[in-house]
């Protein structure tokens, strides 16, 4: 079987609001498929129906071959889920007490368990902590318990909702590097990602969907959506500010296709990504700023990556 989730005309409805409206997608087998929109896309309303911990509103969605209204029980016993800003667990106990505990949730014998569990700990590197309590590590030592937690029952779905969320870069990079390794060892395998940070989207995800406002939006490879902003020009701008209004005209501005803006306000500095179809506009943008007695502090001519996609697509910031 390829198609490891399929989904036809899913909608979810809290009350009057659409969570998720008509999303049709399909998942194959052995692939690490991601799922990228902003706060309130829809991204973990689909996650909790896949993962049968929430029923759909109306349409259908099949994980693994089964029906998630009906199939439950056999769609949860072949899969798991790590949440980056979810802390499972016991923390008075060890970290290696916790796996075990863990794997007899998952159906293994007593001796099978802690076999699996010190197998996993050596594999990953764990040690030096895992005779430590759980509240005792730090938060890159848990998110990598909490992945060797997820892959404890050997999942044929894994389901990693923002799983380096508040990492630094080097755990960020070896949790990414377990993740393909794990993947690559089993061709029964599939992953499904949900990420705010680009650089972790296109590193490891070979197809992405990307959502907004409970649609799908768009679905493909990694390198066909960057090609659909690699004709383009894409410039970052830092200023002392900006205003709403001032970024309103500079939408209005003729070969402007997308912009958004970030302010820190420890800083008092604002920066803009701009898309465009040439870079003449960025004359007129900055004659604009100069007139609003707007300081420009930086420009950047920038590479174009899986943010500027989703601003292409949409108009809007995927963070």
């Amino acid at each position: 079987m390829d198609e490891v989730v399929r989904t036809i005309d899913l909608t979810r409805h809290f009350g009057k609001m659409v969570a998720l409206d008509n999303v049709n997608i399909t998942i194959r087998r052995n692939e690490i498929f991601g799922l990228l929109g902003p706060n309130g896309s829809g991204k973990s309303t689909l996650i909790k129906i896949l993962s049968t911990l929430l029923l759909p509103t109306s349409g259908d969605a099949y994980v693994l071959g089964y029906n998630v209204k009906t199939d439950y029980m056999e769609i949860r016993k072949r899969i798991n889920i790590v949440a980056g800003d979810d802390r499972p667990g016991y923390g008075s106990i060890k970290v290696k007490e916790n796996l075990w505990f863990f794997s007899q949730l998952y159906g293994y014998g007593v001796r099978e368990g802690w076999k699996v569990v010190n197998s996993l700990i050596e594999e990953f590197g764990m040690q030096d902590y895992a005779d430590r309590k759980l509240n005792r590590v730090s938060s890159g030592m848990f998110q990598k318990y909490n992945f060797v937690r997820g892959i404890l029952n050997n999942p044929k779905l894994l389901f990693l909702d923002e799983p380096t969320v508040g990492l630094d870069v080097e755990i960020s990079r070896e949790i990414r590097n377990y993740v393909k390794s794990w993947i690559k060892r089993d061709p029964e395998r599939t992953i499904l990602l949900t990420t705010h940070y680009m650089i972790e989207a296109q590193e490891l995800c070979d197809r992405v969907a990307i959502i907004y406002k409970g649609k799908i939006v768009k679905v493909d490879t990694v390198e066909n959506l960057l090609k659909l902003v690699s004709g383009e020009h894409i410039f970052e701008i830092k200023t002392n500010f900006i205003l709403n209004d001032c970024l309103e005209d500079i939408k209005k501005i003729q070969g402007v296709k997308g912009l958004y803006s970030d302010s820190d306000v420890s800083t008092g500095i604002a920066k803009l990504r701009i898309v465009m179809e040439e870079e003449g506009p960025i004359a007129d943008i900055l004659s604009l700023l100069k007139e609003r007695n707007i300081k420009v502090l930086a420009l950047s001519k920038e590479e174009p990556n899986l943010e500027d996609v989703f601003l292409y697509l949409v108009g809007s910031k995927l963070r």
